[in-house]
């Protein structure tokens, strides 16, 4: 594959990501990125959320929820989505990917991998009055949080 045009709109994208991790949706990439870069449209965030989850610089995560989520690392793990307030946590536990082993006993052809989403309650909202009770994005801040500063844009 030829090596992409240098878009410093793609930079910014992916350094607000690489910020985050709350998995934020599109909407608020967009919103964010935007403070910096009045200019920039949502069909820009997306095309460019598109480009670097094809190249593998980024994760989307479609959990069923009818929204992707983007997550900037990329590393091998694993996601538990909120049933009480919608955020979506990583989870650091071992490897599962020997379910590959199993599902490819039962099947006559090719197992190539898998996708796991876990479901449950994340820690915030299993506490009296969590923070994250009730919030969008289940992180205790408001999804439209700004870039921090001196992050360059």
């Amino acid at each position: 594959m030829a090596a992409r045009k240098h878009s410093r709109q793609r930079d910014s994208i992916k350094e607000f990501l690489m910020t985050r991790e709350d998995h934020p949706t599109a909407d608020v990439i967009y919103r964010n990125v935007r403070q910096r870069s009045p200019s920039i449209s949502l069909g820009t965030v997306y095309r460019n959320l598109t480009l670097l989850a094809q190249d593998g610089e980024i994760s989307r995560l479609n959990l069923g929820d009818g929204v992707d989520r983007f997550d900037g690392d990329t590393s091998p793990h694993y996601h538990l989505l909120c049933e009480k307030c919608g955020g979506v946590v990583d989870l650091e536990m071992e490897d599962i990917s020997s379910v590959l082993e199993k599902a490819a006993a039962h099947f006559d052809g090719h197992v190539a991998g898998h996708v796991t989403y876990f479901y449950g309650t994340c820690g915030r909202c299993t506490k009296p009055e969590g923070l994250g009770a009730g919030l969008p994005g289940g992180t205790g801040l408001p999804e439209d949080t700004a870039l921090p500063e001196g992050s360059g844009a």
